[in-house]
């Protein structure tokens, strides 16, 4: 039995390290962006992430293992993201936890940063706590900068890809319009923050697919229209009505999401739905869609927002899970930039 492992995660531009038991309760959970280095490119540069990567991941494992009360000696595995993400920052951690599992003599596996977002709500610690009853099987809505996909999670290790993007993820429809106002990085939190005093009826965008019979996402078409839109405006108009263009500009990412989440729920005849990623950080999102769960005796859970964004306890539960059913990486593993064949099942198939 696997009851402890140091988990890394480094697939975009956070740094984390974490010590999750095998309930899922995490002992310890540190992790830093990187914000101000990618803040004047407006936007992650992979070489730099890769870079901030190397000089704080070290220094962040010795930190959590302070936090965690336990040594070396209690870990019986090492977990570390290898897929999918930028390749030179997920070759940081891969390496790392080769490097620290073979110097320990501790197993080690490589994990699916995706499945570990879709894991997250089993996460519990001091302060928080998922439902007793809470279980397979759920709908799951992933959303980040990255990724945004529509899951049935039926139960460990099988993940029915039911929906995802067209085109954009939603995380970055975010971002790109909080550019477009020049609101500084990153864009969705400035999005939001603004939004929270705005009008989410002052203009009307687009909500591309929302009545559409399936359970893909399109971002594209409201990027267009946010840009058009302020293409329209003076820069005075601009800045006189940034927080109603935030807010109806969030409003329409929010309303096809869980418009899909609905769909979703609705066909296959289930009362529990996940939201999880970095979007589901957003606090219009997770406002309405309460008031969606409540008013469809929906179990709706919501990560915290420390297990929300790219977390290594999330990684950690995701792979002690696989390493109790016997699974192992070998010394051989490397990053990959794509999921496997094997980690998701397509609708079609």
């Amino acid at each position: 039995m696997i009851k402890n492992v140091l988990a890394i995660e480094t697939s975009c531009d956070d740094t984390s390290a974490a010590i999750v038991t095998h309930e899922g309760f995490v002992r310890s959970v540190i992790s830093a962006n990187q914000d101000k280095y990618h803040a004047v490119f407006g936007g992650v540069v992979p070489e730099v992430a890769g870079r901030a990567h190397t000089q704080m991941v070290l220094p962040i494992v010795e930190e959590c293992f302070k936090g965690s009360n336990i040594s070396w000696s209690e870990i019986d595995g090492v977990v570390v993201t290898n897929r999918p993400g930028l390749v030179g920052s997920l070759l940081v951690g891969v390496v790392t936890a080769k490097a620290l599992a073979q110097a320990y003599g501790k197993p080690f596996i490589g994990v699916n940063h995706l499945e570990a977002h879709l894991l997250a709500p089993f996460l519990s610690d001091d302060s928080y706590s998922p439902p007793e009853d809470f279980t397979y099987p759920y709908i799951a809505l992933a959303i980040s900068g990255g990724h945004t996909q529509l899951y049935l999670v039926e139960q460990l290790g099988r993940y029915r890809v039911l929906g995802s993007t067209l085109d954009d993820a939603a995380g970055e429809a975010f971002d790109k319009f909080a550019k477009m106002l020049g609101l500084g990085f990153p864009g969705g939190v400035q999005v939001d923050q603004r939004a929270l005093s705005g009008d989410p009826k002052a203009y009307d965008f687009p909500r591309s697919l929302i009545h559409e019979d399936n359970f893909n996402f399109s971002f594209s078409g409201l990027k267009s229209a946010g840009q058009r839109t302020l293409q329209a405006l003076t820069q005075k108009q601009r800045q006189q009505n940034v927080a109603d263009l935030c807010a109806s500009y969030q409003e329409a990412i929010v309303e096809v999401l869980l418009a899909k989440l609905n769909k979703a729920c609705a066909h296959f005849n289930l009362k529990k739905a996940v939201l999880t990623g970095g979007v589901s950080a957003n606090s219009r999102l997770r406002k309405l869609g309460q008031l969606w769960a409540d008013k469809n005796n929906i179990q709706l859970v919501i990560p915290p927002l420390r297990y929300c964004t790219d977390n290594a306890a999330m990684v950690g539960f995701a792979g002690i899970q696989r390493m109790n059913l016997g699974e192992r990486s070998d010394q051989g593993l490397g990053p990959s930039p794509r999921v496997l064949e094997t980690d998701f099942i397509y609708e079609n198939s």
